[in-house]
């Protein structure tokens, strides 16, 4: 097992120095025993069972992530260790699929630990074998976890002080009542950022009794950087969904964004209900931490 444990190392460590933003780009937060990653658009969530690693635990594990027994399972033996995985994708709406792919591995202690990447339109093996070779290794520096009630978020290299209004939707998903909301994601290169909030646009149109009243692209400054943003109002058809019911609003205003940051690129949606608290500006407080509205 120490054998094993020098090749984890040895590809994490190479692979940083070829790579060494990887870290800057990772936000991690940990749950008990669900831990959950995002880097360029990815979502990754890694969960812990105390099952032994054998067939018959295998079959009980993967009916908690709705495997079926007719779904292709393979190992890899890049991973050094014992395990299955499962790809599976989805079309959510033409053009825009979601890619779904399932790690089972044999822990030290025998038992087992699964680790699921999900991402839009993309699906890279590569990119997924670095990263269960870091967390295995358990090589993610502290500087790249979070709690869930930080004082401070982490947004893109910077620390913006969270109000006790905020949380945690999902992470790198920050909502504050009646002041907006806003999620992101870091990026190694501005196609995958562009990739990030097209895919986000494309899952909002999917669900149901939603419509775009307006589009156009506005001049904003963002981070302190002169960039664009596109800006669609949605409105709901027929039924309201549950979100518009329970926020008693009629619109929602997006502004999705792909930059550079500090070194690395971006990906970021930033809303508001109608009804929020709109400062002189045209936003809410929330927004207003990342961005601005040039004037006309």
């Amino acid at each position: 097992m120490k054998h094993i444990i020098y090749i984890l190392l040895f590809v994490v460590f190479s692979g940083y120095s070829q790579n060494d933003a990887l870290y800057e780009r990772l936000q991690v937060l940990q749950n008990k025993s669900t831990t959950f990653y995002n880097i360029d658009g990815y979502t990754i969530t890694k969960e812990v069972y105390n099952y032994e690693f054998s067939e018959k635990n295998i079959k009980k594990v993967t009916r908690k992530y709705k495997i079926k027994r007719n779904d292709k399972k393979s190992s890899m033996d890049e991973i050094g260790r014992k395990n299955i995985f499962v790809h599976k994708q989805k079309e959510i709406a033409p053009n825009l699929i979601r890619h779904a792919t399932y790690y089972f591995i044999e822990n030290d202690d025998k038992t087992i630990t699964v680790i699921w990447f999900s991402q839009m339109n993309i699906k890279d093996v590569a990119f997924e074998k670095k990263m269960i070779a870091v967390i295995l290794a358990d090589a993610i520096p502290k500087k790249c976890y979070t709690t869930m009630e930080p004082d401070y978020i982490n947004f893109a290299g910077r620390n913006i002080q969270r109000d006790e209004s905020c949380f945690w939707t999902n992470l790198n998903t920050i909502q504050c009542s009646y002041n907006g909301e806003m999620n992101w994601s870091v990026h190694k290169d501005l196609k995958s950022a562009q990739n990030s909030i097209n895919a986000q646009k494309g899952v909002t149109l999917a669900k149901k009794g939603v419509r775009i009243a307006s589009e156009e692209t506005v001049p904003i400054i963002f981070e302190g950087q002169e960039t664009e943003a596109l800006k669609i109002v949605f409105s709901f058809k027929g039924v309201k969904s549950i979100l518009a019911g329970l926020a008693q609003g009629e619109t929602i205003t997006a502004y999705y964004v792909a930059t550079k940051v500090r070194g690395n690129y971006v990906s970021c949606v930033l809303s508001h209900w109608n009804n929020d608290n709109i400062t002189e500006g045209g936003l809410t407080a929330l927004l207003e931490e990342v961005m601005r509205l040039k004037p006309e």
